[in-house]
C-alpha cells in the first residue's frame, strides 16, 4: 500500500472502488460526497480525485463522465483489506462437506465447487507434490495380454494409476511378492528416498531374490513409484465468465477459455501469482503477465501445507470489479477447513 497517501485520499479511493464494484458505473463526486459522514464538499472531494488520476489510480472514460479505478486502486483497496475472522459455524459445515471424501485430490476438486459456490467465481485449486511425498502402499494387479495396473497410495490419502504394458506375462502371485516386498521395506519412506535405495538394492540384492527384482527392476523402468512430481489442478466455474461485462470480444474471451482449460497454464498461474506467499491470502490484481486476456482479472488465493508431502493452492479468478471480502474470506475459510482436515 501507499504510505504516503493521507488516510483521507485513501478513505476516498477506496469509497470510489466499493461504489465501482457496486455498480459497476464511472463514479462522480457527488456519489463519494453522499457517502461520507464528515460533510466533505463535492469540490473538495473533486480535487482529491483529480490528484488520484494524475498518480494513476483512476481513469475517466469520458470528458463529462466519472472516474473509474484502475487496477492500482483495486490493488490498493484489496491490500487495505484484512481477511474476515474466521466463523466457526462456517468452518464446521466446510469441514463435515470435505470430510466426506477421502482423497486430498477429490477435496481439491470439491474446493473448488465450494470457492465457486461461495463466490459466483471461478475456483481453481491444485494438489501439489512435494519432495516429502511418502509411501503408503503400492497395489499391482494382472491384467490380460501382459499389463499390469500399478497403483500408488501415498500418507495423504492421495492415489496414483498407471497401466503399463510387459513384454511378458507376470503372474499375479509374482506381482503380489512384488507388492509385499515394496510395501514391507519402504511404507513411510519418501519416494526421492525410495528410488534412491531401490536403486541401490537391485544393484545388491542376492542371488535369491533375483527372480523377484528381476520383474521388481522391469515395473520399476515402466515408472513404478515414479509418479512424478506434477501437480493435479482443478477448475469449476468457467462458464461464471461468459455472462459478465468484461470488455473482451468474443474472440478474446473463447482464447481465454481456452487459456484456462490448459492445466499447465493454470499452473504457472498459481505459481507465478501465489508461490511466495507462504500460507496468507494472497491478492494480485491485473494477471496480463499470464494472458493478455486476463489484464483486468484479479487473483485472490493462498497456499496452505498439508502433512504426508503435499501442498495445496487454491484461488478465486474474478474480474477486478468482484467483492474483494467476499472472495478474501470465502478462500480463507475453505482454505482453513481444508487444513484442519489434515491436521
Amino acid at each position: 500500500m501507499d504510505r504516503t497517501m493521507s488516510p483521507r485520499t485513501a478513505e476516498v479511493l477506496h469509497a470510489i472502488v466499493q461504489a465501482y464494484i457496486e455498480t459497476g458505473e464511472p463514479v462522480a463526486s457527488r456519489i463519494i460526497a453522499r457517502r461520507r459522514r464528515d460533510q466533505i464538499s463535492p469540490a473538495t472531494i473533486r480535487n482529491i480525485m483529480a490528484d488520484l488520476a494524475d498518480e494513476g489510480y483512476l481513469d475517466q472514460p469520458h470528458t463529462s463522465a466519472g472516474r473509474v479505478p484502475t487496477a492500482k486502486a483495486f490493488r490498493h483497496f484489496a491490500e487495505s483489506l484484512a481477511a474476515h475472522r474466521l466463523l466457526a459455524n462456517e468452518l464446521t459445515r466446510l469441514r463435515s462437506d470435505l470430510n466426506q471424501l477421502q482423497t486430498v485430490d477429490q477435496r481439491a476438486e470439491r474446493a473448488t465447487s465450494l470457492l465457486t459456490e461461495l463466490t459466483r467465481n471461478v475456483g481453481i485449486a491444485a494438489a501439489i507434490p512435494t519432495a516429502t511425498l511418502t509411501l503408503d502402499q503400492i497395489e499391482l494387479l494382472a491384467l490380460p495380454d501382459h499389463r499390469v495396473l500399478m497403483v500408488v497410495v501415498t500418507r495423504d490419502g492421495m492415489v496414483r494409476n498407471q497401466l503399463v504394458q510387459l513384454d511378458e506375462p507376470v503372474s499375479q502371485d509374482d506381482l503380489t511378492s512384488i507388492r509385499n516386498y515394496v510395501n514391507l521395506h519402504f511404507a513411510g519412506w519418501t519416494l526421492p528416498a525410495i528410488r534412491i535405495e531401490m536403486e541401490r538394492r537391485l544393484e545388491l540384492e542376492s542371488a535369491a531374490y533375483d527372480s523377484l527384482l528381476r520383474r521388481l527392476t522391469i515395473l520399476y523402468s515402466k515408472g513404478l513409484l515414479d509418479i512424478g512430481l506434477t501437480p493435479v489442478v482443478y477448475l469449476n466455474g468457467a462458464s461464471n465468465l461468459v455472462g459478465l461485462d468484461l470488455h473482451l470480444t468474443k474472440e478474446k474471451l473463447r482464447d481465454l477459455l481456452h487459456a484456462l482449460e490448459e492445466k499447465k497454464r493454470l499452473i504457472e498461474i498459481l505459481d507465478q501469482f501465489l508461490g511466495a506467499g507462504g500460507e496468507q491470502v494472497q491478492v494480485r490484481v491485473g494477471l496480463r503477465e499470464a494472458h493478455p486476456a486476463l489484464d483486468e482479472f484479479a487473483l485472490i488465493g493462498l497456499t496452505i501445507e498439508l502433512p504426508g508431502g503435499l501442498a495445496a493452492r487454491m484461488a478465486v479468478l474474478g474480474p477486478m470489479r468482484m467483492n474483494y471480502p467476499r472472495v478474501m474470506s470465502a478462500v480463507l475459510h475453505v482454505g482453513e477447513a481444508l487444513r484442519t482436515l489434515h491436521a
